[in-house]
């Protein structure tokens, strides 16, 4: 096969392949190979896989801008969330991305780290690029006008795992305070009398809530905590904040973590002082993300719906888009709790 030539290479720069030339080689319509191309199924799949086979061979680029002035449509979503090196986050997002490219959208993600200035900046690119939604896991310091400014531009949104009070778009996450509650009181039933809490942003609903049904349940047992260590979110932390539980007097005998990183992390530093996690100190953490129930030992936790809040929100976001009413404004999907060896043995 002769390579192309530099004019060659030039001239079919130039010549950018369109729609309408699609089309006339196929003798069909312009909107039947946009939809095609598109997959859309109100084309035939037998005519879908001609104009796409055809426009591969050709090497047409979808023009999605031309596109949008024609349907004031892009076919984008943008989701927003403060940490996309979380596994929790990693679920929502592929929930949601799974349930929106079934719907026909395509999906860009953006990573603000928990800064409201990044988050703004997110959110103004991704309305100069048209997009047709928001999924937003917002910031901490994120308020219901910050919220209430992007709707009022006309821009859709939708909260995820993460509340903004008084914000006029609907959200959906778990129910952190029933879940917290629930695990704390486990322990207790374990005959566990010194609680520690370890982890959680207090500026978010998620660090408010579990927080408060960790309290809950203590004051409920007439229990205060041994300690409270807020802010910690990562495996780094959790390593770090053993060696500061170990030397509490009398210390612990069941450290509640505000996620499963944390825990992760109390895990390993225990264990790397001869201590045997569940053995030696119960650990709890939250959220079920993939890996803690084959970690070693297998982690008690709370299942925090990643499928079911994705596929919600992408329910919810979808309808504001077509111009419905969103299925719901304010879910909180019910933690499912999963007890594993890391609090199995009874407080010594």
């Amino acid at each position: 096969m002769v390579a192309p030539s530099p004019d060659d290479v030039r001239r079919s720069r130039r010549r950018r392949i369109t729609l309408s030339q699609l089309a006339a080689q196929l003798d069909v319509s312009t909107a039947t190979v946009s939809l095609a191309l598109r997959d859309n199924p109100a084309v035939s799949a037998e005519t879908r896989k001609k104009v796409q086979a055809l426009a591969l061979e050709l090497g047409y680029i979808y023009n999605r801008q031309a596109a949008s002035l024609r349907t004031s449509r892009t076919d984008i979503v943008g989701v927003v969330v403060h940490d996309v090196l979380n596994p929790y986050f990693a679920e929502v997002f592929r929930a949601v991305e799974q349930e929106l490219e079934a719907y026909g959208f395509t999906i860009l993600i953006c990573n603000h780290r928990d800064e409201i200035s990044r988050q703004r900046n997110f959110v103004q690119v991704l309305q100069q690029q048209n997009a047709d939604g928001l999924v937003i896991c917002p910031s901490v310091g994120t308020t219901a006008a910050d919220i209430d400014a992007i709707v009022r531009t006309g821009t859709p949104v939708t909260i995820i795992c993460r509340d903004v009070d008084g914000a006029t778009a609907p959200s959906v996450r778990g129910d952190d305070f029933r879940g917290m509650y629930e695990i704390t009181r486990h322990l207790i039933s374990k005959g566990h009398r010194r609680l520690a809490i370890v982890g959680g942003r207090r500026q978010t609903s998620a660090g408010r809530d579990r927080h408060g049904g960790f309290l809950a349940a203590m004051r409920e047992a007439g229990l205060e905590p041994v300690a409270d260590v807020p802010e910690l979110m990562t495996q780094a932390d959790g390593w770090a904040a053993t060696e500061r539980l170990l030397a509490l007097e009398p210390r612990p005998t069941a450290v509640v973590c505000f996620n499963d990183l944390i825990a992760f992390g109390v895990m390993s530093g225990l264990t790397k002082v001869g201590l045997k996690p569940g053995v030696d100190i119960a650990v709890t953490g939250y959220d079920d993300v993939d890996g803690s129930e084959t970690w070693a030992p297998s982690l008690t936790t709370v299942k925090n719906g990643s499928d079911e809040i994705g596929k919600e929100a992408a329910r919810a976001i979808k309808a504001l888009i077509e111009g419905e009413e969103p299925p719901f404004q304010r879910l909180l999907i019910p933690p499912q709790l999963e007890m594993r060896d890391s609090s199995i043995v009874a407080a010594k």
